[in-house]
């Protein structure tokens, strides 16, 4: 079942007073979640924040019109809340003047949802992120030996829920997926009709795939000024289609200390926004891909299991570079993706002597699942 180790995490939250909050990119299965969640209960209300009608009962609403909605169930599932206006403040006064219920909303938008409720709901509410499918999921349900096998395919066409059952179908899939829907929140936000910009620094964004990017650079590329580009850029990352990778600097004054890579939460949907498709065997970017890959999943499982690390890449002006770096309880995990397992990797001296209680491991398509489960 997808999302089953988040859906396991939630469900010891469900005695805790709190509000549960799901946040997660749009099609990446946070309904059917909630559904299985919650499936067979007979005291739960289900509403949709994308009904018209929904929306104007929290409008209007106060807690005598919520206690007589809810009745006698004694959980409250709000699907689509980032559509609800002030639905931070409602949730507030549901919680207040209606204690004994449970209340889980969900949202494709960070910015939408979480700037809503982050004042009225200030130590009251645990938040929960989900992912396309983890490869430690697909592990579990469909066999490791299946999903080894399946490498090449994640890496092309990625792991939305969508794409997983419908194997035949996925690059018609994914291009229904990226030709705007993922991008629904940020236009609606923005008040813009079209997606053009943001497809065109998504492209350039896929195209620098592993490198550092530069704000100036990338607004000269699509035509716009740097702080527009970081406006976008935030937007993009809270709608869960990027996320963004900072170097790490403490010890060694030639350490790039500002340098920032992006990366796409779903590298199907990167190859999509640049209709690549082709063979990992005729690719020329396996290696950026492969990166993109195995960063990407392993936010899944450190996010699936509740896991706080800090994350970063490393380095120096010198281009000695390591491409991940985890911190976790004071000690630097350093690791290096490799493709191709029978390729040489040096440990990078200079990091070994500023750090020297750090650990070094290369990540190969031969050991990869020890990395990722």
């Amino acid at each position: 079942m997808i999302g089953r180790i988040l859906e396991e995490r939630m469900l010891q939250r469900m005695k805790d007073p709190k509000v549960l909050l799901l946040f997660g990119a749009r099609q990446v299965g946070k309904t059917t979640l909630l559904a299985h969640m919650f499936a067979g209960k007979p005291d739960v209300l289900w509403l949709n924040g994308d009904e018209a009608d929904v929306r104007g009962l929290f409008a209007s609403g106060n807690s005598a019109r919520f206690a007589a909605l809810l009745g006698q169930n004694h959980i409250l599932v709000i699907d689509a809340a980032q559509r609800i206006e002030d639905i931070g403040l409602k949730l507030k006064l549901i919680c207040d003047a209606i204690p004994d219920v449970k209340v889980i909303a969900s949202g494709s938008s960070s910015f939408m949802l979480a700037n809503s409720v982050n004042e009225p709901l200030t130590g009251r509410k645990w938040e929960f992120l989900m992912h396309p499918v983890a490869f430690e999921e697909l592990s579990r349900t469909q066999g490791l030996l299946h999903e080894l096998r399946m490498l090449e395919q994640r890496m092309i066409y990625g792991s939305y829920p969508d794409i997983v059952m419908n194997p035949g179908d996925a690059q018609a899939l994914l291009v229904q997926l990226s030709n705007s829907y993922l991008y629904k929140d940020v236009l609606e936000f923005e008040q813009l009709r079209k997606a053009s910009k943001l497809v065109d620094i998504l492209r350039a964004i896929a195209l620098q795939l592993g490198s550092e990017v530069s704000l100036p650079e990338l607004g000269g590329l699509v035509g716009l000024d740097a702080k527009t580009i970081e406006r976008y850029l935030v937007l993009l990352e809270q709608s869960f289609i990027i996320f963004r990778l900072p170097s790490f600097a403490r010890n060694l004054r030639n350490e790039i200390k500002h340098g920032k890579k992006i990366y796409f939460v779903d590298t199907g949907v990167r190859n999509a926004i640049l209709a690549q498709f082709a063979p990992i065997a005729n690719r020329m970017d396996v290696g950026p891909l492969w990166e993109n890959y195995l960063i990407s999943e392993r936010r899944k499982y450190l996010t699936n299991h509740g896991i706080v690390v800090n994350t970063f890449f490393w380095r120096t002006h010198t281009q000695q570079e390591i491409d991940y770096v985890e911190e976790r309880n004071g000690i630097l995990h350093a690791y290096e993706f490799k493709w191709n397992p029978r390729k040489k990797v040096r440990v990078r001296k200079s990091f070994v002597e500023a750090y020297p209680e750090s650990t070094f491991t290369v990540v190969t398509p031969e050991n990869y699942d020890q990395f990722l489960t």
